[in-house]
């Protein structure tokens, strides 16, 4: 009996043995770095133009450590790190899957919010728009997006540090959205559809009574029913542009 006893005590250590053995040749997680150390070391990364290494960096924090406040900004910063290399589509699903993770994180989420406008509103933008092209004759789909989340931001959080920036955005994206309309009732007009031009012109001055573009808008209308022989109404649109705008020149070009 003490013989069994004494094979099963060496079994047991020689067991014991292994087991220790095999602890100390198993790799550390992240070879035993804190999650500031390699946060701080991704951000090295950044600066030294290795995108591609941070993002992966960023990401071993957030699967490794998870609840820690690094994960949390790992996080945005890889949104950010996507926005800054035009990757807007991969960022703006980032930041919405930041704001479904954490939706109440007044600490960080509205930034998300905000984030989320600045890149829509990138997105719509070419760096000869201030000198030849002008984004509202384009595609104003990212314009739109943009809009709605500044707007969806200031709802949400009206006392967050980006709130005030979102409201004077929303004016110029505003009036970008305008001025698309605007376009759209010029080439109507160009293309013989005057009734679809009046409607499209109607829609400015009901929807946006306060932009730069309504006595264009008025101007245009009024051109418009002229085409039509709607003499009435073309002299009641004309009265109502010079009670209001009596210096107004017209910008726009009818010609080709």
């Amino acid at each position: 009996m003490k013989r069994i006893t004494l094979i099963l005590a060496l079994m047991s250590f020689v067991l014991s043995g292994c087991f220790w053995q095999e602890e100390e040749q198993r790799p550390l997680i992240n070879e035993g770095k804190s999650p500031k150390t390699l946060f701080e070391e991704a951000k090295e990364e950044l600066s030294a133009g290795s995108r591609g290494k941070a993002i992966e960096m960023f990401e071993k924090i957030d699967a490794a450590y998870p609840a820690s406040k690094f994960s949390k900004q790992g996080k945005l910063e890889i949104a950010y790190t996507l926005y800054k290399y035009k990757e807007y589509d991969r960022a703006i699903a980032k930041l919405n899957s930041y704001i479904k993770l954490y939706p109440e994180d007044l600490a960080s989420t509205p930034y998300a919010y905000y984030l989320r406008g600045v890149i829509s509103e990138d997105k719509s933008k070419s760096l000869l728009d201030e000198i030849i092209t002008d984004n509202a004759q384009r595609d104003v789909s990212s314009v739109r997006d943009s809009f709605n989340y500044y707007l969806a931001l200031i709802n949400k959080y009206p006392q967050s540090e980006y709130t005030e920036e979102a409201k004077s955005r929303l004016i110029i994206l505003r009036n970008t959205l305008v001025r698309h309309e605007l376009h759209v009732a010029i080439f109507y007009t160009k293309n013989k559809s005057p009734i679809a031009a009046i409607n499209r012109c109607k829609f400015i001055i009901e929807k946006y009574p306060n932009s730069p573009s309504i006595p264009e808008a008025l101007h245009l209308m009024a051109h418009n029913y002229d085409t039509i022989n709607a003499e009435k109404l073309a002299s009641d649109v004309r009265r109502v542009l010079e009670e209001n705008y009596s210096k107004y020149i017209p910008s726009y070009s009818l010609e080709d």
